[in-house]
């Protein structure tokens, strides 16, 4: 299983059913060294599977002051693939260290 934080969207039930076909439970955790930003998306799937055009993204500050409140999913390899393809391409799936000490996935701004 793979760990995922999940600080937006993939938070929601109806996010869940359409991208993984089941409801997900999760823990709380906090994420070091990151803000909350926004992006529009334009994607028409994402936009009618969320509810909405903007959508939270992490940018990466390294300042451990910065913190941001999520959750953490265990996922399969095909669901975290799912993940993948529902993210559109301003985020970029990277490791990252959580306030507990444990590691996971997270969706982050590229940086293109």
């Amino acid at each position: 299983m793979e760990a995922l934080f999940s600080y937006g969207t993939l938070q929601q039930t109806q996010v869940q059913l359409d991208t993984f076909g089941r409801t997900l439970s999760g823990t709380k955790d906090t994420l070091l060294g990151y803000v909350l930003g926004e992006v529009t998306i334009t994607d028409p799937k994402v936009i009618a599977t969320s509810g909405k055009d903007v959508h939270p993204i992490l940018v990466h500050t390294g300042l451990a002051s910065d913190q941001i409140d999520g959750t953490v999913f265990l996922l399969t390899d095909d669901e975290l693939t799912q993940a993948d393809n529902y993210e559109v391409d301003e985020y970029v799936r990277v490791q990252a260290q959580l306030a507990s000490g444990n590691r996971c996935w997270i969706y982050a701004a590229s940086k293109k």
